[in-house]
């Protein structure tokens, strides 16, 4: 037997799973208990609705970055350093778990304005955050000077997550290893003037 916190976990894991497969729309209540291993009820318990799930899918995402974007902003003091703390960590976040990052574009598509809602209230803090790194950065020379530091997190943000979740399909071109080296090298290139000083 699943005990009730296992399945409340667990159902939102197996809902990451389907939503990112099949959609939001033809993924069943039914089809998230069979994949934990319990009823249909067991998961409404939890969950009062699909869309109930839904959210809490898209909540597990935003809790990550809640907890983990203002330690790695404060832990890391040099620019260089920040970015590398900053972008491994978004990086590894949608490349461990491509379902994340599936789920993310099936959101922006099927539901543009739901998402929209999203990105304005609990996603906004994030950009200000990273957008206000940047532009300390710009100031002290380290950054181009002509960087829209809010276009250039949402752009990064963007590329992340359409790699990540079409990172199986492009595999058939060219190998992941090569693929997010040339992620991690543009998302730097386009950010690091040529003259910053350098870290000793």
């Amino acid at each position: 037997m699943v005990a009730p916190a296992d399945v409340r976990a667990r159902a939102v894991l197996a809902a990451t799973r389907l939503f990112a497969a099949q959609g939001f729309d033809a993924t069943s209540v039914q089809a998230v208990a069979d994949d934990v291993g319990v009823t249909k009820q067991a998961v409404l318990h939890h969950f009062p609705s699909k869309d109930h799930l839904r959210q809490a899918v898209l909540e597990a995402i935003l809790a990550h970055w809640n907890d983990t974007l203002p330690k790695l902003l404060l832990a890391a003091s040099a620019t260089e350093d920040r970015f590398d703390a900053v972008f491994g960590e978004l990086h590894r976040f949608f490349a461990s778990a491509p379902d994340r990052a599936l789920v993310v574009l099936r959101e922006a598509l099927d539901r543009p304005n739901e998402m929209k809602k999203l990105l304005r209230g609990p996603v906004r803090p994030w950009l200000a955050a990273v957008a206000g790194y940047i532009d300390a950065g710009r100031k002290s020379g380290a950054h181009y000077d002509d960087v829209d530091s809010e276009a250039y997190v949402t752009l990064i943000l963007q590329m992340v997550i359409a790699s990540a979740a079409s990172a199986s399909v492009m595999a058939s071109l060219i190998d992941r290893e090569r693929y997010d080296r040339e992620l991690r090298r543009i998302a730097r290139a386009s950010l690091f003037s040529p003259k910053r000083k350098k870290r000793k």
